[in-house]
Formats: C-alpha cells, sequence, structure tokens
C-alpha cells in the first residue's frame, strides 16, 4: 500500500476531490480511483471524503492506494532517446498547480532503472489537453540535435483531430499571423501581419467529413495553439475546445475540456543523427 500527501494549491481552489485525485496519481485508472474512495482511502484534512467533496486552498489531501505500473507509454527507445505517448490531461513539464508531469513519471522510471549521470530532457511541448507523441533526449548530444531539429521545423508533425463542420475545400494549406498573449495564455489569428504577430502555416486533408469532420494536420510551423486556433479561425474548432471552439456544441457532444488533438506521427530525416530515428515514422494510436 502507498501513500500520497498533496497540500492542495491555489490553482486547484474549488476543485472536486475525486478530480484532482485522479491528476494526483495518474498511473491509476478510473476504476481504482473509484475504488480508493469505495474503501474510504482519500482523507481531507485528516477526514475521510467522499468523491465530489471540494478541496480549498491549503488544505492537506492523503491517499492510501495500491501501487501499479507508471502510466507510460514507450513508443519508441534506444540510448540516445525514449518517445513516450502523453495522455490528455498529464502535463509535459510543472505548472502552478503542483501535479504530476510526465516528466516527472519519465525521470522516475529512469531512476528505477538505474540510468544515471543525465535525465531525460524533453525536446518539444504539447499542451496538456493533447494526447500523443513526446520525444526525449537521454544525453547531451541526441538533446541538441533534437531541439534543433524542432526548431528547425525539419521533422514532419502529423496530426489528428475532430473539428465542427465540413471544411471546403477538403484539403488546403493555410497561411495567416498568430500573436499571442501570454498574460491572458492564448492567442489570436490575423489574416496579415500585425505588431508582434508571427506567420503560420497549417496544412489539413480532410479524412472523414459531415457535421463532425476528422481532419488530418500537417504542422509546418509550430506556435503556441496554432492548430487551435487557426482552425477555428478559418471556422472549424477542435471538438473539446472550450478555449477557441464552440462551448455550446461541446457540452451537447459531452466533451467539455476533452479535446479532440492527437499528436499522431512524427517522421525523421534520412540523415538524421542520432541514427536510430533516420527515416523512422514514430506512430501514437489515436483514442477518438
Amino acid at each position: 500500500m502507498a501513500r500520497l500527501v498533496h497540500g492542495v494549491a491555489p490553482a486547484s481552489d474549488g476543485r472536486r476531490i475525486d478530480t484532482l485525485v485522479h491528476d494526483l496519481l495518474p498511473q491509476l485508472t478510473p476504476q481504482a480511483i473509484r475504488g480508493v474512495f469505495a474503501h474510504r482511502d482519500v482523507k481531507l484534512d485528516g477526514v475521510r471524503v467522499k468523491p465530489d467533496a471540494r478541496v480549498r486552498a491549503g488544505q492537506t489531501v492523503e491517499v492510501f492506494y495500491m501501487e501499479t505500473a507508471p502510466a507510460l507509454e514507450t513508443l519508441y527507445r534506444d540510448a540516445d532517446v525514449w518517445v513516450l505517448n502523453k495522455r490528455a490531461g498529464l502535463s509535459v513539464d510543472g505548472d502552478d498547480r503542483g501535479l504530476p508531469t510526465l516528466t516527472d513519471l519519465l525521470r522516475r522510471a529512469a531512476a528505477a532503472e538505474g540510468l544515471t549521470g543525465f535525465e531525460p530532457v524533453p525536446c518539444h511541448r504539447l499542451d496538456n489537453q493533447t494526447c500523443g507523441i513526446v520525444v526525449y533526449a537521454l544525453n547531451p548530444a541526441a538533446e541538441e540535435a533534437l531541439t534543433a531539429a524542432f526548431r528547425d521545423r525539419t521533422l514532419d508533425k502529423r496530426y489528428l483531430c475532430l473539428v465542427k463542420g465540413r471544411p471546403k475545400p477538403a484539403a488546403a494549406e493555410c497561411r495567416a499571423w498568430l500573436r499571442k498573449d501570454a498574460r491572458a495564455a492564448r492567442v489570436t489569428i490575423h489574416d496579415s501581419e500585425v505588431p508582434g504577430s508571427r506567420l503560420i502555416i497549417t496544412a489539413y486533408e480532410t479524412l472523414d467529413a459531415g457535421n463532425i469532420s476528422r481532419l488530418r494536420v500537417h504542422l509546418i510551423t509550430g506556435r503556441t495553439h496554432q492548430i487551435r486556433a487557426h482552425l477555428a479561425a478559418l471556422g472549424h474548432p477542435l471538438l473539446g475546445d472550450d478555449v477557441y471552439g464552440d462551448r455550446s456544441l461541446n457540452r451537447a457532444m459531452r466533451c467539455q475540456g476533452k479535446l479532440m488533438l492527437c499528436a499522431q506521427s512524427l517522421t525523421f530525416p534520412e540523415d538524421f543523427a542520432p541514427a536510430g530515428l533516420a527515416g523512422r515514422t514514430v506512430e501514437a494510436p489515436c483514442p477518438f
């Protein structure tokens, strides 16, 4: 039996405790989370609580649970890189909520294997609610090569998503200008250059068309929230996107906060070093 003790951060104030426990223990299945509450193994400030209890900043959550395998799904691994399939709702890096991250889980797994001298480093990022491929370097040379490849856009990145409506044309390469508002944690899309904006290029092809369409997106540039904001500006917001999307549609489809976006494939150039990835395409299963 394992024990988790967590101080509730201000960013989690008012949350249901079952959703917080789910984020704190990403290796547990939803059934296992229900089980710890059914066995009354969750306490809030020392008092056993039900799943719908609300937490407040400064309180202490205590959970007793059975150890399980870490929530890591390896897609590719060699001496230089470790490629993982990130689930939606798990952040790559830490934020002000103080919750476990994909990087935390991988570093623990690496330490358990006795890998020392260099901690795994993520060479790119996915949004918290985006699932799919994340690449980690296992040594300085790999970190330098991978960071440069993502920066210089020598990798081919493809995403799958569900969007509102039927795009016309069915396939296109779209250009626009993206301006980031760091304070508001969102971006705006413009048809022409404005102060502080950067060029974005997003290509898509429609795989299944209808009231809700499935697209494959080729991310040619890689800016913050590019796919979400650009497709929304084109009139086809992503299902589950409550920032740039159609909230009423998300409620009707019961997918609020469940972003239908997956980083599904990543192809490396033929001359890429480390050699293990040269010409290789890594794919992640799409959950929707």
